[in-house]
């Protein structure tokens, strides 16, 4: 007699954006659970995001493909899965995903495929979910501008919620796979928390006051099951080196710029401005819709726009294969936002469509949903301009890296009082300083000078903006 094997092997799926290999981070099922069509079985980490992996099968889990902390190529095995009837059926459910996955849906990630293409019938993605801050709630992933000028506060960005893994009440609401991480690392379970988030969601900032608070005795409340660990770096005892490996997101960060310092011919000129009256301006906007408020970074990023608009050579890319330089029409804008992962830069497409306030809206919403580690890689990839602030580190100046393959970064110091001639006169200036660093492939001085002065000279008065909406 012939025994038929039944089991269904499913492959780690292509993850898009060049990404070829993720690292586990956390097993959600073990061998021998019972999983259903779409359940999420693995959170993995990419040099990208960190996100969770539904399986397209059901049945009971037969095996799990890989530790925690072990690396895994797409197109390997992740899980098996047998099927649960005793008489050689498929799994409930199994039969319409294969007829699902034939037609070339087989949407496994948000933002990925699984590399069958198609144009056949798509099941359900899971749906990105905005939510207002609650009233006095201020995100810990708002993005600081200067001491002169403070965002408003944003809404908070999320994927669909969903109950944090393996507390075992279901009670709390856990969006971000950094905070799970946290409050499993530190013993807390999630449930026994109160929510300061949108609908009641356990943020980073409620794990640590829980951190912070004495301690009590504690509640009866059930404890997170023990799971397997990720693999700590080695620390360092005595005269010891401490090891940290390279791995995720460092990893990529670091081959990028690498790459970029590598092939781009960089240059970078500084020039400093008075940036007063742009304070002025966004305390005046703010004062009249104070329920639409703008931040200084949406006003530097419409300042950006306008001189793109005049400078095109700047938002373009160099096609060392195809020995050309490609101008983009759109400008998709870059925001360098500093996460607990490390440094990553999510994409505003087609910023140039955007009002001022939408701009505001936008980088709010983006940044926020960047440090909660919440943005798919699509979100993270493509960008024509980048815009970095780093003058919310308290530093004046820098010379950055150019985003690979962008062609330019422009950089934006403190804002600070400084002394000033005006009119003249010694006064009492609100002075930051700005830096443009860009592609010599793409242009010459001439241009970069022109842009730098053009944005330096809308920090300086603001109306001259009118002239380019």
């Amino acid at each position: 007699m012939t025994t038929v094997d039944r089991t269904q092997v499913f492959l780690l799926p292509d993850l898009g954006e060049g990404l070829a290999e993720a690292e586990i981070v956390e097993w959600r099922v073990a061998v021998g659970d019972t999983v259903t069509v779409d359940q999420s079985v693995v959170e993995v980490e990419t040099a990208k995001a960190v996100v969770d992996v539904p399986c397209p099968y059901a049945g009971r889990v037969v095996a799990l493909h890989g530790a925690a902390g072990e690396t895994r190529p797409v197109g390997q095995p992740l899980i098996t899965i047998a099927p649960l009837d005793g008489d050689g059926g498929e799994p409930a459910g199994h039969a319409t995903y294969r007829e699902e996955e034939r037609a070339g849906s087989g949407n496994v990630l948000i933002g990925y495929g699984t590399g069958h293409g198609g144009t056949g019938r798509r099941r359900r993605r899971p749906r990105l979910a905005i939510a207002p801050e609650p009233p006095g709630v201020t995100p810990a992933a708002t993005p600081a501008v200067t001491p002169a000028a403070t965002p408003a506060v944003a809404p908070a960005v999320a994927l669909a919620l969903a109950p944090a893994a393996g507390t075992g009440t279901g009670s709390a609401l856990v969006i971000s796979p950094i905070v799970r991480r946290l409050a499993r690392e530190h013993g807390i379970d999630p449930a026994t928390l109160r929510g300061t988030g949108p609908g009641g969601v356990v943020r980073r900032a409620d794990v640590e006051a829980a951190l912070a608070a004495p301690a009590t005795p504690p509640a009866p409340a059930p404890r997170l099951a023990p799971v397997p660990a990720r693999p700590e770096p080695a620390r360092s005892t005595g005269d010891e080196d401490l090891v940290i490996p390279l791995t995720g997101i460092r990893k990529a960060i670091a081959d990028k710029l690498s790459r970029s310092r590598r092939e781009i011919p960089e240059v970078t000129i500084w020039v400093d401005a008075d940036a007063t009256a742009l304070v002025q301006t966004r305390r005046a906007i703010n004062a009249a819709t104070p329920d639409q408020p703008v931040s200084i970074l949406a006003l530097l990023a419409r300042i950006c726009l306008s001189g793109l608009r005049r400078f095109p050579q700047l938002n373009a890319r160099v096609d060392t294969e195809g020995q050309r330089i490609v101008q983009s029409r759109g400008v998709h804008l870059g925001i360098a936002a500093q996460t607990d992962r490390g440094l990553v830069v999510p994409v505003l497409r087609d910023a140039q469509l955007l009002t001022t306030r939408e701009l505001s809206v936008a980088l709010a919403e983006t940044t926020t949903a960047a440090r909660a580690g919440a943005l798919p890689p699509a979100r993270l990839t493509g960008g024509t301009f980048t815009l970095n602030n780093y003058g919310v580190f308290g530093v004046d100046g820098s010379t950055p890296i150019i985003n690979h393959p962008e062609a330019a970064l422009l950089g934006v110091g403190r804002i600070v009082d400084k002394p000033w001639v005006v009119d003249g006169q010694l006064a009492v200036r609100k002075v930051t300083q700005l830096s443009l660093t860009f592609d010599h492939r793409v242009c010459d001085g001439a241009v970069a000078g022109g842009f730098l002065r053009h944005v330096a000279d809308c920090v300086e008065q603001p109306a001259l903006l009118v002239a380019n909406v």
